[in-house]
């Protein structure tokens, strides 16, 4: 549909690039092409609009075959307007100048002279054709009866109508006669799947059969193996048993050798130790006698010189150093208490010597 928009009085068309327009002023033709835009008067301009885009036209009838039985057909032809100024001769095309709808139905045509002309086509092929063999055939041969009856229609052309490509979708038989054409196949399935389940089970069978065989197989082998697995556990014992009592030998005389040498390595240290403290001991031995002897000289000789220094001083010296050595060794006496008679005693001894 063409967008018209209105200003004072005159009128302006935009056309789609699908569109084919022809715009008519009294006898002269001012416009012709696709997707064009003008202005123009309403009252003056007659304007057509072709669509020059493929279109599809689904379409569905029924037909009878040669042995009277009915059936649907559905098919889709694509079509285009290949001549728009043909097609706008010979079919109303023109659009209203205020709304830019068409004035009649053009396509709507187109349709339906399509539609009869394929029906037509069909209808010849599926009338000379049993039912068995347009379900199986049919579509194949309504398709090309169809496409080769429309190239050959010479009212298309005369349109300027160009059929593009035809398809039938489908060929069905009445709902009766086609769940009785199945019952037959599913049959034949059924049967096919009764035979299949039947083989699957003798296969289960045999497949259960040999897993059986295999698993009583496996179980003898296994217990084989077992049993070699404990013939050669009590080899392994044993020589695990004989090698850790020829392990603990080696380690008891390892051992046994190690303590006689701490034993020898102890006494001989103890022998060199009481050697040293013997020998140690002579020489303490040999000195402190040395130095007793050495001390006892020295005192010999202390003695003497005292003796001799003592035998040339006279009486009175010897009375005088005795006491002074006398008061060095008397204890210290803080006080001294006389009595009376002990004081008058002294005086008296005092008074006598004088």
């Amino acid at each position: 549909m063409a967008d018209i928009t209105r200003r004072l009085g005159w009128r302006h068309l935009r056309g789609a690039p699908t569109a084919h327009i022809r715009h008519h002023r009294g006898t002269r033709l001012l416009h012709d092409g696709p997707g064009l835009s003008f202005w123009f008067r309403a009252l003056t301009a007659a304007i057509s609009e072709v669509p020059v885009d493929d279109r599809e036209l689904a379409m569905t009838f029924h037909a009878r075959t040669s042995d009277f039985q009915d059936v649907a057909v559905q098919a889709t032809v694509t079509y285009r307007i290949s001549d728009p100024a043909v097609a706008a001769a010979r079919l109303d095309f023109s659009i209203d100048p205020d709304s830019g709808v068409w004035r009649a139905a053009p396509l709507e045509q187109l349709g339906t002279l399509l539609t009869e002309t394929a029906q037509q086509h069909a209808l010849d092929v599926l009338s000379r054709t049993p039912l068995s063999a347009a379900l199986v055939d049919g579509v194949t041969a309504v398709r090309e009866r169809i496409a080769q009856g429309l190239a050959s229609e010479p009212r298309l052309p005369a349109t300027g109508i160009e059929v593009v490509a035809v398809r039938v979708v489908a060929l069905r038989p009445e709902p009766e006669v086609e769940r009785a054409l199945r019952t037959p196949a599913r049959e034949q399935i059924q049967q096919e799947a009764d035979r299949a389940t039947y083989e699957r089970r003798a296969v289960a069978v045999e497949r259960e059969r040999a897993i059986a065989e295999n698993e009583l197989a496996s179980q003898i082998e296994l217990a084989r193996r077992e049993e070699q697995l404990v013939d050669q556990r009590g080899t392994n014992a044993r020589r695990e048993a004989e090698e850790h009592a020829a392990a603990d030998a080696v380690r008891a005389e390892a051992e046994a050798a190690r303590t006689v040498r701490l034993a020898d390595a102890e006494a001989a240290r103890t022998v060199r130790l009481a050697e040293a403290e013997a020998t140690r001991s002579v020489r303490l031995a040999k000195a402190e006698a040395e130095g007793a002897r050495e001390v006892g000289e020295a005192r010999a000789q202390a003695q003497a010189a005292w003796l001799r220094v003592h035998g040339d001083v006279d009486v009175a010296t010897l009375n005088a150093l005795t006491g002074t050595r006398l008061a060095e060794n008397l204890p210290r006496i803080d006080s001294v208490t006389i009595s009376p008679d002990v004081l008058t005693g002294l005086l008296t001894r005092l008074g006598t010597r004088e």
